[in-house]
């Protein structure tokens, strides 16, 4: 509901460096510009695609999520060198753009790639002074529990040779967690550190990952990765791939590279971390209280939001969103007969975590009620997109728990996509450590968000696309995708969800949640605002239970901006909606306006308006 791990896996894959473009990925580019017979849109995309092909070589991880099994034993290069590297072979593809094509022969799709690898690299420009004020290992998205989750989700064994690579990919791991390290302390040296729960989260989740066999002998339960690295070789042996004596080989392997690789690697990060968490101060602060803290706040709200909106602008519409929705939470509270306040309300739905009308067991069959029920959701809705849309995504969707060594106790839900052929499918998963911070009349809008018609149809589709640069389908703007998925909620109540008060009284939690963002990350990074003031703003506007808000507000402090673009995202979509609506009149499809926004791929806000435009234009 509260945030999409994809981002986490994105910036992970490419906002590092691994080895430099093949020579074959450079002639295919060469080839794509010299091409006189080809127009000028098709010279375009032939290039375009020759230089994602490029950029991919940057990141075996990225190759990986794609279904691919290119440089599949390596782990992306994370150091610094890597990503400055990265940032200068993009400087040089827009050189070569300009220089190459003229945008007045190109066809409005081409037009909007060529803006989109322009947009790109503006924003990269943006950012790279601030390459060193961002927190580069949290409790939310480092790689201390990313890598591990990418290894085990992602890397397929379906032969001897991906067992190989995989064993290769523990060492790269152990090298990348490294290098993490080495940067954290960088940026501590110039007084850039994360806050004391950041640093507890981490030590906690590295301990997690080297816990159990076999890094302790003592354990009776082997370690999610050695686990994970049995139960593939296992399955190598089922299908004849190897016999008893290469899976028992293969089994020693895995445990040497985890002994001799993760385990010091692992074991060098807590170290730092332990031993620099006495000098953080438990007083949290925002982005404000970091060296050039108020530009680097302002240029994260640019990446995270695609528009020019000031803090103080976010901060107003929050405000302004908060009192809209309040009014619609007090109609809901009235229809159900409640005799109280609104606060009351609060209380009474909040007040006792044991009453199975609001709660599910904190128990495994309470957990696996969360799991079944969402599972009901989600395929009711399913049977109703062909009304609303006209794409619809191939992959498959699940819903699946959290993994223990990364689970949080109240925790935001999140998704994993699949991959673009459909082999591997999209993943819903649900923090459920603490059931007593999974409130049920949340459930159903958490559901639409997550999976259909949100982020899974949204970046399924993406994925899938045809007849547009590659590039394009896996491009990622977090305004656009958190705003599509927070837009979703809502049509999910026009396809026939939330069918009592007491469900749509949590889409309006979960809508409200996400105003509260626009004033609460704003106060806590541009305001001065402590951990305290946050969460009562929290307590005083909504029924979101307190694990909840420690969890999300201790998210803003690490994720700078990241919160703002969920609602900022949303208000441009329907209010793109609205205009298309007042345009048309009885000539508005929704079908067709869904298609628009959804088939095109990620793109920023700007250019969604564009999108969108031009599409009216062409129904009149």
């Amino acid at each position: 509901m509260k945030r999409l791990f994809i981002l986490s896996t994105l910036a992970l894959a490419l906002s590092a460096c691994s080895q430099a473009p093949t020579p074959n990925a450079e002639t295919t580019a060469r080839t794509a510009i010299e091409h006189p017979q080809q127009s000028e849109s098709e010279r375009l995309n032939a290039w375009f695609d020759a230089k994602y092909e490029e950029q991919l070589q940057f990141s075996p991880l990225m190759m990986t999520r794609l279904g691919r099994k290119d440089l599949y034993d390596q782990i992306d290069d994370m150091s610094e060198q890597a990503q400055e590297k990265r940032l200068a072979w993009r400087a040089a593809t827009v050189e070569e753009l300009k220089n190459n094509f003229d945008y007045d022969k190109l066809d409005e799709s081409a037009k909007i790639s060529y803006d989109l690898w322009m947009y790109q690299y503006e924003v990269a420009k943006v950012m790279q002074p601030f390459s060193r004020r961002g927190y580069v290992l949290t409790q939310m998205n480092g790689a201390q529990s990313m890598l591990p989750t990418m290894l085990i989700n992602y890397h397929k064994v379906e032969e001897s040779n991906d067992m190989d690579a995989y064993i290769s990919r523990l060492k790269g791991v152990a090298r990348a967690v490294e290098q993490l390290t080495t940067q954290a302390a960088i940026n501590a040296d110039e007084g850039v550190k994360a806050p004391y729960f950041a640093y507890e989260g981490v030590i906690g989740q590295s301990e997690k990952v080297i816990s159990g066999q076999p890094f302790d002998e003592e354990s009776d339960t082997d370690s999610a990765l050695f686990a994970d690295a049995k139960k593939k070789i296992a399955a190598l042996q089922e299908s004849g791939e190897i016999d008893e004596e290469q899976a028992t080989a293969y089994i020693e392997q895995a445990k040497q590279a985890l002994l001799d690789n993760v385990l010091p690697a692992y074991g060098k990060l807590i170290t730092w971390f332990k031993n620099d968490l006495p000098n953080i101060p438990r007083d949290a602060k925002g982005a404000s209280s970091l060296p050039d803290g108020d530009a680097y706040y302002n240029a994260m709200l640019f990446m995270r939001t695609t528009t020019d909106l000031t803090a103080d602008e976010i901060h107003n519409i929050g405000l302004s969103e908060v009192d809209r929705l309040l009014a619609e939470m007090e109609k809901v509270k009235n229809e159900v007969g409640f005799d109280g306040t609104l606060n009351e309300f609060f209380s009474y739905i909040k007040s006792d975590v044991t009453d199975e009308r609001f709660y599910y067991p904190n128990t495994d069959e309470g957990r696996q009620g969360y799991i079944d029920d969402t599972t009901v959701y989600l395929d009711n809705i399913k049977a109703k997109l062909p009304e609303f849309f006209g794409i619809l995504p191939k992959a498959d969707l699940v819903v699946k728990r959290v993994e223990p060594y990364r689970e949080q106790a109240g925790a935001p839900q999140h998704y994993f996509p699949g991959s673009p052929d459909g082999s591997t499918p999209g993943t819903y998963y649900a923090h459920l450590l603490d059931m007593t911070s999974m409130p049920k009349n949340e459930m159903e809008a958490i559901a639409y968000h997550e999976g259909n018609p949100g982020h899974h149809m949204q970046i399924s589709i993406a994925q899938e696309l045809e007849g547009v640069p590659k590039f394009r389908t896996t491009s990622f703007f977090n305004s656009y995708v958190e705003g599509w998925a927070l837009y979703a909620e809502t049509v999910a109540k026009e396809m026939g969800g939330y069918q009592n008060p007491t469900s749509e009284f949590g889409r309006l939690v979960s809508e409200m949640w996400r105003a509260i963002r626009l004033v609460v990350d704003t106060g806590i990074h541009a305001k001065g605002w402590t951990e305290e003031q946050a969460i009562q703003y929290f307590r005083d506007n909504s029924p979101v239970s307190e694990g909840q808000i420690l969890a999300e507000v201790r998210r803003y402090f690490v994720w700078p901006g990241q919160a703002t673009s969920y609602k900022i995202g949303m208000l441009k979509i329907l209010e793109l909606r609205a205009k298309a609506e007042d345009a048309l009149g009885d000539k508005f499809d929704i079908r067709a306006f869904h298609d628009v926004i959804l088939g095109n791929g990620a793109v920023p806000l700007n250019i969604l308006e564009r999108m969108v435009d031009d599409w009216i234009a062409s129904q009149k």
